[in-house]
């Protein structure tokens, strides 16, 4: 019996070969953003209030034009067949169930037209997550595939000019098995498949190194402006001045990430920064945030500190390796089932409510001047 997302944890050891796990799993150098990103929501308190009337409660939310029952989406996650052999059609099959938004990566084992089509059947809805290639046609031909397949938004990823050094994959010489493939590029491409890997090397850090764009800024957003009209989400951002950058350079939304502790290692915990991005932005567009979510609590932190909502990646891998789209799907209705229990014993009726309750959220070494 799975009760909370550490169980599926724990099972997925058992599930995934070591490269998979490995890649899933890790951090950058040393990993200590990677730890530091659910510490920091261990050291954030809750004060609850008392006697208030929860039996009708609301956790409905907007993002961007689709609502959404709970503030709880899932992540963009590469090469999802690693976990299972349905990959990234269980994940939006299982969300879709679960009546949670999903991320695509560009780096998905499946097309995004076959994952549209599926989150479409279980009425569920899909955005598209953007690298910037060196090559701009390969840009244009994502984006245009994302148009066509129906999703509702792009998320761009600013915070990989280069990969970050995530040292298990190259002690592991990573790889993506034969029969796995870049599938939202042709297969007539060499771009769809990693080149082969030294001694010591990842085939994903060669393939960043010579396929995406490090000359990526502010004027590469307004030029994706002028490819699509569907709302550009910046993910990737820690820092209330790029939060404001993004504004003036047309984004639609924010995704607080330090890309889950695997790219730059000793940066600041997503939840330690989302507070001063909150004030910045000012409520001029969404943010988002995602690193270190553990729980419905922790997602519940999030939002009651200004977040529209959060994103959770490795959890939704753990669940996908156990029980395919059933394990996504009751990942997802355990944090539902939490961020709506949470929300009674706080006594918060609402997300405005939530957010509106300046108290409740209290860092574990301020609790002493209450």
């Amino acid at each position: 019996m799975y009760l909370t997302l550490d169980d599926y944890r724990k099972e997925s050891v058992n599930r995934l070969t070591k490269m998979a796990r490995d890649y899933y799993e890790a951090g950058s150098d040393t990993e200590s953003s990677l730890r530091r990103n659910e510490a920091a929501f261990r050291r954030l308190l809750v004060i609850p209030r008392c006697l208030r009337d929860v039996s009708q409660i609301d956790c409905q939310t907007d993002w961007l034009n689709t609502v959404v029952k709970i503030p709880i989406g899932v992540a963009p996650s590469a090469f999802q067949k690693m976990a299972h052999p349905q990959g990234e059609l269980a994940t939006t099959r299982g969300a879709s169930q679960a009546g949670a938004l999903m991320i695509l990566s560009s780096w998905s084992t499946t097309a995004v037209g076959e994952v549209t089509n599926e989150a479409s059947r279980y009425g569920g809805h899909v955005w598209f997550q953007l690298y910037v290639y060196r090559d701009r046609e390969v840009t244009k031909y994502l984006i245009e595939q994302a148009e066509k397949a129906g999703v509702k938004a792009l998320v761009l990823t600013v915070d990989t000019p280069v990969l970050g050094r995530r040292l298990a994959d190259q002690r592991n010489n990573f790889k993506l098995p034969e029969h796995l493939g870049f599938a939202n590029i042709p297969k007539s491409d060499k771009r769809q498949q990693m080149a082969e890997v030294e001694q010591g090397h990842s085939g994903l850090l060669d393939y960043v190194k010579h396929q995406i764009d490090p000359s990526l800024s502010w004027q590469t957003l307004k030029w994706i402006k002028t490819k699509t009209s569907l709302p550009i989400i910046v993910k990737g951002v820690m820092r209330p001045e790029d939060a404001l950058l993004a504004i003036e350079h047309g984004a639609s939304g924010i995704v607080v990430s330090n890309h889950g502790g695997r790219q730059m290692d000793s940066t600041a915990a997503t939840i330690e920064v989302l507070p001063s991005i909150i004030r910045a932005v000012n409520k001029k567009i969404p943010v988002f945030v995602d690193g270190g979510i553990r729980s419905g609590q922790d997602a519940l932190k999030a939002v009651a500190l200004g977040a529209t909502g959060v994103f959770i990646g490795r959890p939704i891998l753990w669940a996908l390796s156990v029980e395919g789209a059933s394990g996504v799907k009751r990942a997802l209705n355990i944090m539902q089932q939490e961020f709506a229990e949470g929300m009674r014993l706080v006594g918060c009726r609402s997300i405005k409510e939530l957010q509106e309750d300046k108290n409740l959220i209290v860092h574990e070494n301020n609790v002493h001047k209450l």
